[in-house]
């Protein structure tokens, strides 16, 4: 295997402003997939792709060079994560590294380890395009989802018939902290497009995906009393 750890990571966030460098249980949030990442790969196939200056100047405090800093078209709040994952591996092509597996590590999964990743890539075998994180989700589309239909009236999400949650058919829910993708299958599908992919299951606290303030606080609170 040729790795290539992508972590990205952009200067804007609505949702907690500036997260990926916001102190987190005293460290930048990003030092917890860096260090996660490092429990696995060494510094050079360990990419943070940013579009700003304050963290790249924070990730490189931590002893990893920031290759580049991306360009225009990728900064803005439209770019998405398969255009970045795309030149980041391009980047690096083009400076003589050339990677068959990309492991995709977003920075707002601070529970996930490098145990997980471990885990995650000894399911990435050669009948595998694809394998991500989940976790068992609550919100049962057999269950206890309901769409509206053309009338305006709630129905199931998905059509069956169970007395008991536990009867419904298990749903995972990408928890967003671990995606080990091909290359080769990257360079021609979108994500969601790829259909040999396999599951690597993770239980709640460490499926926690910062988004909100809601979630910084419960992850702070998590953090404080496990100390």
């Amino acid at each position: 295997m040729k790795p290539l750890v992508v972590i990205p990571a952009r200067g804007g966030s609505k949702g907690v402003p500036r997260k990926n460098i916001k102190l987190l249980g005293g460290k930048p949030l990003i030092q917890y997939t860096i260090e996660a990442a490092r429990e696995v790969f060494p510094d050079e196939v360990i990419c943070v792709s940013t579009d700003d200056k304050e963290i790249k100047s924070v990730v490189e405090s931590l002893g990893l060079k920031v290759p580049f800093l991306r360009p225009p078209e990728l900064a803005i709040d439209q770019a998405g994560t398969y255009e970045v994952l795309l030149h980041a591996i391009d980047f690096h092509e083009k400076n003589g590294y050339l990677p068959d597996t990309l492991i995709l590590l977003q920075p707002t999964s601070p529970f996930r380890t490098g145990k997980h990743i471990k885990e995650a890539l000894e399911l990435f075998d050669k009948r595998c395009e694809m394998v991500i994180s989940v976790k068992e989700t609550k919100s049962n589309p057999y269950y206890t989802l309901r769409e509206e239909n053309e009338e305006g009236w709630l129905i199931k999400s998905k059509e069956g018939h169970f007395d008991r949650r536990q009867d419904a058919p298990t749903v995972w829910e990408l928890n967003g902290a671990i995606y080990i993708i091909k290359v080769s299958v990257l360079k021609k599908k979108l994500l969601d497009r790829i259909k040999k992919t396999g599951k690597y299951k993770m239980n709640e606290i460490s499926s926690i995906d910062i988004d909100s303030q809601l979630d910084w606080d419960f992850a702070e609170f998590l953090i404080q009393n496990k100390k």
